[in-house]
């Protein structure tokens, strides 16, 4: 027996060069597959760079060519020409203004206006405004001295006279004897270009010909050259009053390569040394007729996960194989071991063949267990789906029982006071009812379609939506409940609350399930006040609803917005109103927590305020 053990270790020995070779060569694999992984990452993230460049560049040259021609149409104008030829005239000077203003409407633009030969401007679309360019001389501005060498010209800058960031469109006004006696110039606000940048994947910015950046997804970015602020660059700049008195700043860069891509390793907020620094994909593309150069940057750190995933993906690959190898070489050295042993044994004691065979019927036996062990296996993984299947299907299911039933009842008791109504020919109010029916069947719908869209965010934005427009109805679907429960409820809300950015049926959803769950609570008090109040702070709307039941412990508050968990009695809910309320703030921005009260319960409900443009 001493002798096949001795002589495994020897082989075990003369085999370890190649495993040290096997080592070697999958180590080379993982690090080639990170290589090569990196690359294509980066090569996908560079075509979705320029693709993003591409619409870019598209949508401002579309923009900009709305404006181009203005200048030009303005100069051939007779009430300019006339204006020009006499500008002490007082009635065609306020004419002229009046009708700049109203183009400037129309057109859209931020300003209109028009410059005698001196650069003095003496007409424009915000002459009645407090920062009129009207008496302000624009002459050292490049877009003028272009235009009075006759041609039209462009030009980007923050305003001297206004401070706002603006791109000039400018043509001369010629008599006619073809002179240059004036120059007509627009400006369009850039403003509204950057806000359709915002939120996008990718970072965008335009940078002028000294290489300053000047539009920007990325406010903090504003203001800073891509290239050193050489004293030339900074003289050319100044002497165009470009920027007026904004200082400018170098943009911290580093240009590092990875995955055979160059990328820019830039900070969010220059100047902040705890800002963190983000590794951008970059695409170019310059405008000419503009004088831009456009920007767009991607970042990386989603395509650097992606290639970590894929090698660790192929290392799992291969560590199957080597275990697999191993499992295999280590079963047939044991078969090798068996076969030598046995033969040994039939050499020695012939006797000992029938418990050889028994051995050998007893390993049969285990292979035949270990095979049905293996396909029950498998049969109870394909069990655990579909009861993951019958799972989901149950909870949504019971999701929408749980949403629908409150609408139902509400509409239940419009319908009964519809009959009412209608016995005593009150048909008025019947009709009232009747579209209060609907309203709720329109409720029902919109809820559905909340949840199936449970698994994916709404793709609906929020708007603004009044708190106390919402409240009548509200009312009138719990009122069912709060009669039931002998529970009323109170209202404080001050008169100046601004309106939350929300969804209306999303947002009564919220306040339902919440009364609905007071209203229960305050079945088993002496006091079944239920208290509904609301405060701005901060930019954010913050809601209270209070009862005055036995409130919540400790112990089961870190729970409480878990799906199907309640402290009802069997049959009384399926604990599934406070696990829909906190999903529905989490898609609206906002939050829930609960608060002990004593006594009773306060829920607290936090959503952002709507903007002063969503209210409007």
């Amino acid at each position: 027996m001493e002798m096949p053990l001795s002589h495994s270790r020897r082989a075990g020995w003369r085999a370890a060069p190649l495993w040290a070779l096997a080592l070697l060569a999958l180590a080379a694999t993982v690090w080639l597959g990170a290589r090569l992984a990196e690359r294509q990452a980066m090569a996908r993230g560079y075509a979705r760079a320029e693709t993003t460049l591409r619409l870019t560049v598209n949508a401002l040259e579309a923009d900009l060519a709305r404006y181009e021609m203005v200048p030009q149409l303005l100069g051939d104008l007779d009430l300019i020409r006339q204006l020009v030829a006499d500008p002490t005239d007082s009635d065609l000077l306020a004419a002229t203004n009046r009708w700049l203003e109203r183009q400037n409407a129309a057109l859209q633009a931020s300003d209109i206006y028009l410059m005698l030969p001196d650069g003095l401007t003496i007409a424009a679309s915000n002459h009645g405004q407090r920062l009129s360019f009207v008496g302000q001389n624009f002459s050292y501005r490049p877009y003028f001295i272009d235009a009075m060498r006759g041609k039209p010209a462009r030009f980007y800058g923050v305003g001297t006279t206004s401070g706002v960031r603006g791109y000039f469109f400018s043509a001369p006004v010629r008599d006619a004897g073809g002179r240059i006696v004036a120059v007509t110039a627009v400006k369009i606000g850039v403003d509204r270009i950057e806000a359709g940048w915002q939120g996008g994947a990718s970072r965008v910015l335009v940078t002028d010909p000294e290489g300053t950046v000047f539009l920007s997804s990325q406010p903090a970015w504003l203001y800073h050259a891509l290239q050193p602020l050489t004293p030339d660059r900074l003289a050319r700049t100044a002497a165009s009053r470009r920027y007026a008195e904004t200082p400018l700043a170098d943009l911290p860069l580093e240009r590092i390569a990875r995955g055979g891509t160059e990328l820019l390793r830039l900070p969010d907020r220059p100047g902040d040394p705890a800002s963190p620094r983000r590794d951008y994909i970059a695409a170019a593309e310059p405008m000419p007729e503009a004088g831009w150069t456009v920007h767009v940057l991607l970042d990386s750190a989603e395509l650097q996960a992606e290639a970590r995933l894929t090698v660790a993906s192929l290392v799992l690959l291969l560590s199957a194989a080597v275990f697999g190898a191993l499992m295999l070489r280590q079963r047939r050295a044991r078969l090798r071991e068996r076969l030598a042993a046995t033969a040994e044994l039939e050499r020695r004691v012939i006797a000992r063949t029938a418990d050889l065979a028994r051995v050998n019927e007893q390993l049969g036996q285990e292979i035949a267990e270990r095979r049905a062990t293996e396909a029950e296996l498998r049969a109870a993984q394909v069990s655990l789906v579909q009861v993951g299947k019958l799972a989901a299907l149950g909870q949504m299911s019971a999701s929408l029982s749980h949403e629908i039933n409150q609408p139902l009842a509400a509409a239940r008791n419009y319908a009964d006071s519809a009959g009412i109504l209608i016995e005593r020919g009150d048909y008025a109010r019947a009709r009232e009812n009747i579209a209060e029916i609907l309203a709720l069947v329109d409720r029902m719908a919109a809820i559905g379609k909340h949840l199936r869209q449970a698994a994916r965010q709404p793709d609906a934005n929020p708007g603004a939506v009044t708190l106390a427009a919402l409240l009548p109805e509200t009312q009138t679907i719990v009122a069912g409940r709060l009669a039931g429960s002998g529970a009323t409820l109170e209202l404080d809300l001050p008169p100046d609350l601004p309106p939350l950015r929300a969804g209306a049926t999303r947002l009564q959803q919220v306040l339902v399930n919440l009364i609905s769950n007071a209203a229960d609570a305050a079945l088993e008090a002496a006091d079944r006040r239920i208290t509904l109040s609301a405060r701005a702070e901060g930019g954010r709307v913050r809601i209270s609803i209070r009862d005055r039941g036995p409130g919540v412990s400790d112990a089961i508050a870190p729970r409480i917005f878990d799906p199907f968990f309640t402290t009802k009695g069997i049959g009384a809910g399926l604990g599934l109103g406070l696990s829909i309320t906190a999903n529905i703030l989490r898609d609206l921005g906002g939050e829930i927590s609960v608060h002990d009260a004593n006594p009773g319960a306060e829920f607290r409900v936090a959503l952002p305020a709507a903007t002063q443009e969503a209210a409007a």
